[in-house]
Order: structure tokens, then C-alpha cells, then sequence
């Protein structure tokens, strides 16, 4: 009688703990990710006249193919002439731009990954001489992050127009074959200026509590949800930083963060991006979780954190004095976490623009192999 002896895996052959939490897929709504890693979005500025190229159809798909589950572009205008601010950067409106952006989706589904755009309005950010010009910027009170006087406060009007463009900015994204649509909610730029009681001092049904301060973000999602297919998934990022104001706080307690955030998730938001600049960091004094944490806790939905993965410096900007270059670091307090459950998916941003490799190389234990960042890559499409 022949007896056959079990074959049992060397260690070289198990996988490793990367690759065991990092590796799981991911369902949101209709939409399964290959595994938990997320490309943050990062504005680029490589769009003339608004338009993606071939060249960021590249770009985008090298990211795809070194692995990673998810790519949120960069932020992509909304169909509203305040909604833009900088040169540049692409449109999500126009035969043209919508076109070129087909593409990107294409390359990025031929390459093996899904993708999503970043629909953004970016409100106070918009300057006195951006084109064109003599549209003033959009706000919730007519003054910028430092209280000052700029753009204008919105109407009911404008507030309706604004809502029909994100709506019709998502439907488009349907039709040009994404995967879902990422609302950008966070950093001080409109959709963030009504959470935040710095900038929202309206008096009128969109102004007042926490509840009150996020009807506007909440009409927003309803009208996505209602402009597209039920299973494809609608992401809101969210942040308590604003761009130059980095002590900012949409909430201040677990209760007043579960106030802001019950009527978007009942408007329709399939998963949270809390956006912070270590992810590591507990974001309320009572506990150990960060934003994206919290966030799944108070919610009940899937959460992505982002902030200073893989790299041992925090973004702070240039502008404010902060880095010009990373080094590159482990990752396994984040998969502690990741383990726990305390969040679903991690985004990566400066290291993945580094890196197109990092997560496989994450995944196989190589991060030794990563790239390093410096602030020069911000201006390569590499």
C-alpha cells in the first residue's frame, strides 16, 4: 500500500502578515477590491485646459499595476465656475475632459485595479484672480479659513446648482466606466466650509448645529445616490484639518462627531475617508482610535485612514514649513490596528507617488526596496 505524505508550506511559502490583512478583498457597495490598499488623492496638475491625457492615463495605471486595490484620483472639478481655483488641474465636465477621463478608467481596468474620481469644489480656496474672472468664490458666509471677508455667501440657488453638479459629475463617472466616486468633504474646501463652524455661520437651515451644518453635504449625497446605480459606491472624505489650519476640529467629542456624521450615512455614503496626517494619532482623548476609527465605530460603514503611511515624516506642506523629503518606515502599527479592526482599508499618498510599487512590495515584506519621497516627484508623472 502507498501512503502519501501532507505537504505542509515552508516558511518562505506562508504568506506574510502584509499580505494576510493587507491582501483581503474589500467589498463596497457592487464593487469588490482586490485587496485593502487605497491611492490617495493628490492633485497634480498635469490636466492642461482641464483635459487628462495619455500621460496621466499612464500614471494612473502604473499605480494599478504595481498592485494597489483602489485608485482615487486626484480632484476633479465639478461643472461650476467657482468650483476651480488652480491651473491645470482636470475637469470632471465636457466632452473633452470626460473623454480623456474614459481613458484613464480604461487603462486603470486594463491594468487590473479599479478606480474612482475625486469630485471636488474647491470653495474659499478659489482666488480673486483665478478664471475666470469676476466669479467670486463660493462660501457658506462670504469669509475665508481666517474669518476674513472673500466670495460670496451662497443662496438657495447657488446651493441647488452646486448639488446638480456633483449629482451630474457622478453620473457621468457611472457612464465613463469608474467604479464608484469619491466627495471631497475635507481640507477646508466647500463641502468642508458648511461642517465646520469656523466658516459656516449661516442663520438659515444649512448654518447652527453640527446636524444643521451638514444638511448641505448631505443634499449632496442624496443627490449622487439618486443619479446613479444603487450598488455603485459613493466615498466621502472627510477631514478635522483644514489646508494651513492644521489644529482645526469639525468635533471636539465622540458625540458631536456622531451628530455631523448620521446624516450623511443615512443620505447615502458607502464609506468614509478620514483624513488625517498620522494615522497613528487617537483623535479623542477618550480612546485609542483615530478619525477613520471613530468613524467606523459612530457609523457603522467602511472606513479608510490615511496619514503618513510607510513614511517616518507627517505631511505638513511646504508652505508650512514642513519636509521636503521622507524616509521610509514600517508599517506594522498599522496592521496592528488593521487587525483590530478599527479600520477596512488604508490609504497611501506621498510613498505610492514615490513608489508605484509599494504595495507589492509592501505585501511581500520589501519595503526596505521602497523608494523614498522627496517633493521633486510631486512634479514628475513617473
Amino acid at each position: 500500500m502507498t501512503t502519501t505524505t501532507p505537504t505542509t508550506a515552508g516558511p518562505a511559502e506562508l504568506p506574510s502578515r502584509a499580505a494576510r490583512l493587507l491582501g483581503r478583498p474589500l467589498a463596497l457597495g457592487d464593487v469588490t477590491l482586490a485587496n485593502r490598499m487605497v491611492m490617495a488623492p493628490m492633485t497634480r496638475r498635469f490636466s492642461p485646459g482641464g483635459v487628462p491625457g495619455e500621460d496621466v492615463a499612464a500614471y494612473y495605471a502604473r499605480r494599478a499595476a504595481g498592485g494597489v486595490g483602489l485608485i482615487i484620483t486626484e480632484g476633479t472639478y465639478v461643472a461650476r465656475d467657482a468650483a476651480a481655483a488652480y491651473d491645470n488641474v482636470p475637469h470632471f465636465h465636457g466632452e473633452e475632459a470626460l473623454a480623456g477621463w474614459a481613458r484613464v478608467a480604461e487603462r486603470v481596468h486594463e491594468a487590473g485595479g479599479r478606480i474612482m474620481p475625486q469630485l471636488w469644489h474647491t470653495g474659499v480656496a478659489r482666488p480673486d484672480d483665478a478664471a475666470p474672472l469676476g466669479v467670486p468664490a463660493d462660501t457658506p458666509s462670504g469669509t475665508d479659513l481666517d474669518g476674513r471677508p472673500h466670495g460670496k455667501e451662497m443662496t438657495r440657488a447657488d446651493i441647488d446648482a452646486v448639488v446638480g453638479a456633483f449629482a451630474r459629475a457622478a453620473a457621468d463617472a457611472e457612464r465613463a466606466g469608474f467604479d464608484g466616486v469619491e466627495l471631497h468633504g475635507a481640507h477646508g474646501y466647500l463641502i468642508d466650509t458648511f461642517l465646520w463652524h469656523g466658516t459656516n455661520r449661516r442663520t438659515d437651515a444649512y448654518g447652527g448645529d453640527h446636524t444643521s451644518r451638514a444638511r448641505f453635504a448631505a443634499e449632496i449625497v442624496s443627490a449622487v445616490r439618486a443619479a446613479v446605480s444603487p450598488g455603485f459606491p459613493v466615498v466621502l472624505r472627510l477631514s478635522q484639518w483644514k489646508a494651513d489650519h492644521y489644529d482645526a476640529r469639525l468635533a471636539e467629542t465622540p458625540q458631536e462627531l456622531e451628530r455631523l456624521l448620521a446624516p450623511l450615512a443615512a443620505a447615502g455614503v458607502d464609506a468614509f475617508h478620514a483624513s488625517t496626517r498620522r494615522y497613528w494619532l487617537p483623535e479623542f482623548e477618550d480612546g485609542d482610535l483615530n478619525l477613520a476609527g471613530w468613524t467606523k465605530k459612530l457609523t457603522g460603514k467602511p472606513t479608510i485612514t490615511v496619514g503618513s503611511v510607510g513614511l517616518d515624516q507627517e505631511f505638513r506642506g511646504v508652505r508650512a514649513g514642513g519636509p521636503d523629503h521622507a524616509g521610509v518606515t514600517g508599517i506594522e502599527p498599522l496592521l496592528d490596528r488593521l487587525e483590530r479592526d478599527e479600520f477596512d482599508a488604508v490609504a497611501i499618498g506621498r510613498a505610492l507617488i514615490s513608489d508605484a510599487e509599494w504595495p507589492a512590495k509592501a505585501l511581500t515584506d520589501r519595503l526596505h526596496e521602497a523608494v523614498p519621497y522627496h517633493v521633486t516627484q510631486l512634479g514628475t508623472l513617473v
